[in-house]
């Protein structure tokens, strides 16, 4: 696997081999928790997501295609109306064409979230902190019986702020009665890492299908992995084997 640390790629094997940069660093005194976003980070539901906005998009008469979806796409999603021009006043409405399109696609889990949502889980605490609705969120935590893993679930809605204001994750840390220096967040927008570094979480980011690497990347995260499955080998590396719960 590549692991990116602060912009610099580290080219390791499936166990993390020593390299001059991870070689180096002091295992931190403490991992208590992992916290992770949802759509793009532990499931695939891109197609869905971006199936639902063209649909959208031209049932309300906006020029709008993937190209523009791409360029302007945020988990903010207000932030996507405003660039597409959608009053305000018809957000309700954008908001309801989109659920209703959304549900006629299904989505799946990314590869390995069954694998390191098992083996994180055995050794702390874990927590969801998205801004998927949260009607559509837990039924998908149901259907892919995940809904136990998880310490906390803070979805959009929870909180009056959405990413990447920190409340939500404060939300979180909060329910899991956990500090902000035990924890790491696992997302792949820039949205998370600035939420996460607001709180003084840290961050590591995860290439999923959203069209956001470009911007992730430009956002210089600490800790860059090409797939979520590397995930338990990296937090090994930065923590040791300390186990908190």
């Amino acid at each position: 696997m590549t692991v990116w640390v602060s912009g610099e790629p580290l080219w390791v094997s499936s166990e993390v081999r020593s390299s001059a940069t991870l070689a180096g660093m002091q295992p931190k005194k403490r991992l208590a928790g992992v916290l992770f976003d949802w759509d793009g980070t532990l499931i695939d539901s891109y197609h869905a997501d971006s199936q639902a906005y063209l649909a959208m998009f031209r049932e309300m008469g906006l020029d709008w295609g993937l190209r523009e979806l791409d360029e302007h796409y945020s988990p903010e999603w207000y932030a996507v109306y405003r660039a597409a021009g959608i009053p305000e006043a018809a957000w309700d409405k954008a908001d309801r064409l989109w659920r209703a399109y959304y549900a006629k696609h299904p989505s799946k889990l990314m590869p390995g979230t069954r694998r390191v949502l098992g083996a994180l889980g055995r050794r702390y605490k874990l927590g969801l902190v998205t801004s998927g609705d949260r009607v559509r969120v837990m039924k998908q935590l149901r259907k892919f019986t995940l809904t136990r893993q998880f310490r906390a679930r803070v979805c959009g809605g929870d909180t009056p702020e959405k990413k990447p204001h920190p409340a939500p994750l404060r939300m979180a840390l909060e329910q899991m009665k956990l500090k902000p220096e035990e924890c790491v967040y696992v997302g792949d927008t820039p949205e998370d890492l600035q939420m996460s570094r607001a709180v003084g979480v840290t961050a590591v980011a995860v290439l999923g299908p959203f069209p956001t690497e470009k911007r992730l990347r430009a956002a210089k995260p600490e800790y860059l992995l090409d797939r979520l499955e590397d995930l338990p080998a990296l937090l090994k590396k930065i923590y040791g084997d300390a186990v908190i719960r």
